[in-house]
């Protein structure tokens, strides 16, 4: 078994939850396209979302590189996910889906984001659960920076980043 084999079998089974931008400009998609890409060549199951913007890119990258994609959707309609998505999961929780999100990755990449966004950073931290960040939130608490959030500069380094805090 090659190098690679091994580390994709060693990760299958493996779940990162991928967080951001409902309304992702054209950067912000290409980042988290690019995320999901990778992720997918990992071998790891992509969960976010299900819905538009950075979830629709990152799910439409991990497809791309054969990998699967599960949405958590905030309604009770599967067929609103994106064409992306394996596995539609209509939650009926609207925002609440996102504590659901959160915790059904082992680590969480943030791309970009609003305070949904925000919302998923703060469960995945209350859990236990690593969150890398690519463009993402900073957070402080009495105007004093908290190094919660892994900083990452590019997609390449989310993905190593957040596959090194597996298990």
């Amino acid at each position: 078994m090659t190098a690679g084999a091994e580390r994709r079998a060693r990760r299958a089974g493996a779940q990162i939850a991928v967080v951001g931008a409902s309304d992702a400009d054209a950067e912000l998609a290409a980042l988290a396209e690019e995320v999901g890409r990778r992720l997918g060549e990992a071998g790891v199951t992509v969960v976010c979302g299900g819905l538009g913007g950075v979830m629709e890119a990152v799910s439409r990258g991990a497809k791309a590189a054969g990998g699967l994609t599960v949405g958590l959707l905030p309604g009770v309609e599967r067929k609103v996910a994106n064409e992306y998505v394996d596995v539609a999961i209509p939650t009926g929780l609207h925002e609440g889906r996102n504590a659901l999100v959160a915790r059904a990755g082992e680590a969480m990449i943030a791309v970009g984001g609003g305070y949904g966004t925000l919302t998923e950073i703060a469960y995945a931290l209350r859990a236990g659960r690593p969150v890398v960040g690519l463009n993402t939130w900073e957070l402080a608490r009495a105007g004093r920076a908290v190094e919660a959030i892994v900083r990452a500069r590019s997609a390449e380094e989310a993905v190593e980043l957040a596959l090194g805090r597996l298990g």
